[in-house]
């Protein structure tokens, strides 16, 4: 009995609003009359309410839905977005990201041996001989990709802490890029990677002091001068025919510097990509192995490059990279790792004019072959998704191991 005079108390405190707000509505003044909703009927309100059980009510209607003039049950709801995908006709006319293979980089490992050698840690890559690199350039044309970028496996006895051999004009990487160019030409852009660890014996990105004054008692990365050799690099890799240049080291002040010694050289039309937000991640493990560029436990160099490259935690400081990057005259901006990273492609993308490329970098690659051999990935699907988010973040570019598959699958 109080359960039910409870429920009517109820019903008629909500038929007293319901008169209330017509009462009040009838004294609204306006000064578009024929824009006003009609005053509400509160005998019919009063009329309307039922003082049946809701959920016998729910049962006798299929759970409260309501049945359309067909007698089918029929959600009443207007706006329906599965309309925009009922077909494939549809979904491609709308669809808002697309990527294709002009969108993609090639990252291409090489050697100075007579053969190649496959990467363990990374499955379907090698370490290319120069004419092994030759052809894979020609299949990656063939299917619409149109850059590629060049990372040599550099001998050990040419490995110093200055790493001199970086900017020889008869180096891997000018060679390299001379015999592209020559069968090529303007079909393919050889952008190049701009840093001293394939080059140097402490393997790190940068020259390593010989103090103890660094981070954990060890040597520093010595900024400046790190700074005027890469200069020297880059001026190298443009004389031999470089379409692009992409300092990957991570040293401050690096991409002005870089501006200005290839514009005082002649060189202005030489891009350059700035590798703005490349952190400190425990995805490049695979590269390393390839090139074998790893810091060497044996020098005065410090365990890991947390020196230089940026912190996981971090994301605003990728905008500060982003300002000073733009400010100094970089002509793309690029995200390093990828997939982990898309809220920074996103960041860079919201607050900045500049292109963005997106680095989808060994470790990630690594283990969608890993899942991909284990028959837990279909690898074409689950590639082209991990591309196409890419796009979607805001990558307009996308460096990528998987460019020469990929293009093939987009081809098909």
């Amino acid at each position: 009995r109080g359960r039910r005079r409870g429920n009517m108390l109820t019903k008629v405190s909500a038929v007293a609003l319901v008169a209330c707000a017509g009462v009040a509505e009838a004294f609204v003044p306006s000064s578009l009359p024929s824009l006003r909703s009609a005053p509400v009927n509160a005998r019919a309100a009063i009329s309307s309410l039922s003082m049946e059980d809701p959920r016998t009510k729910a049962t006798d209607t299929n759970f409260g839905l309501q049945k359309n003039k067909g007698g089918n049950v029929w959600v009443p709801q207007r706006a329906r977005p599965r309309r925009n995908r009922k077909n494939e006709g549809i979904r491609s006319m709308t669809r808002e990201n697309e990527v294709k293979p002009s969108n993609l980089i090639y990252p291409l490992f090489f050697h100075t041996a007579k053969e190649n050698e496959p990467i363990p840690s990374m499955p379907g890559c090698e370490r290319h001989t120069f004419d092994s690199v030759m052809k894979e350039v020609g299949e990656a044309v063939a299917e619409g990709v149109s850059n590629v970028i060049l990372f040599p496996k550099v001998p050990e006895e040419l490995k110093t802490n200055s790493a001199d051999e970086c900017y020889n004009d008869g180096g891997m990487v000018p060679e390299m890029i001379s015999r592209i160019k020559d069968k090529y030409g303007g079909q393919v852009n050889v952008w190049t990677d701009v840093a001293l660890d394939p080059y140097s014996d402490q393997g790190h990105d940068g020259m390593v002091s010989s103090d103890k004054r660094g981070d954990g008692g060890m040597g520093r990365i010595m900024n400046d001068e790190t700074v005027d050799q890469l200069c020297r690099q880059v001026v190298a890799q443009a004389k031999a025919g470089a379409d692009v240049v992409a300092p990957s080291d991570m040293m401050d002040g690096r991409i002005g510097a870089i501006r200005d010694a290839l514009d005082y050289n002649g060189y202005t039309d030489v891009s350059c990509v700035a590798y703005t937000a490349k952190y400190a991640s425990a995805f490049y493990g695979p590269f390393r192995d390839a090139l074998d560029s790893a810091p060497r436990e044996s020098s005065n160099a410090p365990p890991n490059k947390k020196t230089y490259q940026m912190d996981p935690a971090n994301s605003r400081e990728a905008l500060i990279e982003c300002a000073l990057d733009a400010a100094e005259g970089a002509d793309m901006l690029m995200v390093k790792p990828g997939m982990p990273y898309l809220d920074i492609i996103k960041l860079l993308k919201d607050n900045s004019n500049l292109p963005i490329s997106a680095y989808h970098v060994s470790g990630e690659y690594a283990m969608m072959k890993a899942a991909v051999e284990r028959g837990w990935l279909d690898e074409e699907a689950a590639v082209l998704e991990a591309l196409l988010c890419f796009k979607r973040a805001g990558a307009d570019a996308i460096l990528t191991y998987y460019a020469k598959d990929a293009a093939r699958w987009m081809n098909k």
